[in-house]
Order: structure tokens, then C-alpha cells, then sequence
């Protein structure tokens, strides 16, 4: 099964996947967020199991834990954790959301 939302990271420092980021996708609702899975980026730096296959039309949030990579190979970090909201909408289907990572900036596009 291939969940509606995937990520792949890549950390830009080593040239290599980022394995072992974990992870966390809610759903922003009247009431705040709202929780819809959690889980960890794989020796590729994929996650593609992370949540359902269809997600009802929202904005959500993906949340990845940046600081806990990086304390892991002792390298300081200015962003404890990258948070990116996006929106999925009637009929779009998938939704990927890498991310290009490094102690001191990131960035994000709309994959496929």
C-alpha cells in the first residue's frame, strides 16, 4: 500500500538519504490540529506508508523531527523540526513532499 501522502529526504550535507527522521502528518480542523499518523523516513530517506491511502480534501501538516536527526551524528542544527502545511484537494490524488535538508536551511516542492 502507498499512502496518500510520501516524503523523501535527502540530507544536502552528506550527499545522502536522511534514514531515521521520523515524522508526523495531521489535519488542521476547527478544533486544531488532529493527528493522522506518524512514522520514520527509511535507509532510502523514504517514508511510503505514512497514513491511508485517500485523505478527505483539507490543509495538512507534515511535520519532519530535524533537530533528532541531526543530534544523532552530533551536528548542531538551527531547526529543531521542519513544518510544512499543504493542501489536498478533491481528485488531486497523491501527494509527495521531499524535502532537501541541512543543518542550516531546507526546502520543499511538490513532487510526484
Amino acid at each position: 500500500m502507498t499512502s496518500h501522502v510520501t516524503t523523501h529526504v535527502l540530507d544536502a550535507v552528506t550527499g545522502v538519504p536522511a534514514s531515521g527522521v521520523d515524522l508526523l502528518l495531521a489535519r488542521h480542523t476547527p478544533n486544531g490540529l488532529q493527528e493522522v499518523a506518524s512514522g520514520t523516513t527509511n535507509t532510502d530517506g523514504r517514508n511510503r506508508d505514512l497514513g491511508p491511502e485517500a485523505l478527505e480534501p483539507g490543509t495538512y501538516r507534515l511535520v519532519f523531527a530535524t533537530g533528532k536527526y541531526f543530534a544523532t551524528t552530533n551536528t548542531d542544527t538551527f531547526y529543531p523540526e521542519v513544518t510544512i502545511d499543504f493542501r489536498v484537494e478533491e481528485g488531486r490524488g497523491h501527494c509527495h513532499v521531499p524535502i532537501l535538508l541541512s543543518p542550516f536551511a531546507f526546502s520543499t516542492y511538490r513532487g510526484s
